[in-house]
């Protein structure tokens, strides 16, 4: 649970035991007033613990049935952290492009193409750096070989992903080759 924080609102005596447990947790938590909640913003890890739901707030634990096990109790939280990290690191952006990482989906508009995970690693691979990427690079890092065999697995993937993106978006220019390798136009 390190680096999250959890607003209690409404629920004095959870506070109070949290208080009593601290050293023994590893959670950021403190009271909230429903002004503080509205000003926070939830979307950096925080989840508001309440005993009934707050209409406008997202990431909301409800807790409407006392009493609950410590162990219980700060379980349900962990999932929630758990879930609430996993959906956060799921969807990035990439260009005009969002990619969802654990369905391994990419988006623009209306239009969705359906990914397989060497491809998602490409292209994750290939936004993360900052300059065009050669293909032996792009065989080590993403395909794991590290032979100098002449292969043109890389060149095939690439082709056939360039091919597929341009099929579904119609854009020939997401993946660019150049003499120094493969990159993706940051725009």
């Amino acid at each position: 649970m390190n680096n999250h924080n959890l607003f209690i609102y409404e629920i004095d005596e959870l506070y109070k035991i949290l208080v009593e447990i601290k050293k023994d947790i590893n959670l950021n938590f403190e009271k909230a007033s429903i002004k503080q909640l509205r000003e926070i913003n939830l979307k950096t890890g925080s989840l508001i613990l309440t005993r009934k739901l707050i209409p406008g707030l997202d990431n909301q634990i409800i807790f409407d049935k006392f009493p609950i096990s410590v162990f219980k109790l700060l379980e349900k939280i962990n999932i929630e952290f758990i879930k609430k990290s996993f959906h956060e690191k799921s969807e990035i952006l990439v260009g005009k492009y969002k990619f969802n990482l654990n369905s391994r989906e990419m988006f623009f508009e209306k239009n969705k193409l359906k990914l397989t995970e060497k491809e998602i690693s490409s292209i994750m691979y290939l936004f993360k750096v900052t300059k065009a990427v050669s293909v032996q690079e792009l065989q080590s890092k993403v395909w794991g070989y590290q032979s100098q065999l002449e292969t043109h697995t890389v060149e095939t993937h690439i082709y056939r992903l360039r091919k597929k993106i341009l099929k579904v978006f119609g854009d020939k220019n997401f993946i660019v080759s150049n003499k120094n390798g493969y990159e993706i136009k940051k725009k």
